[in-house]
């Protein structure tokens, strides 16, 4: 299983390295889950902090809110 996960991860970022448009999207989402990383880090309730990230990750890709 890992080898298949490790495979999607090598095309993933080779498709990432040879597309301008997708960098940039790359960069947009890799600084909105640093912001989430350090959002959960400060917190003192650690997994609530986590489970309240992802709630709204999954929000946002539903469209719900």
């Amino acid at each position: 299983m890992s080898f298949l996960l490790r495979n999607i991860a090598r095309y993933a970022a080779q498709k990432l390295a040879s597309d301008p448009r997708a960098r940039e999207k790359a960069a947009k989402v890799a600084r909105v889950v640093v912001d989430e990383a350090r959002h959960i880090a400060r917190r003192e309730d650690k997994a609530r902090a986590a489970g309240r990230a992802l709630r709204r990750a999954m929000n946002k890709l539903q469209g719900d809110r």
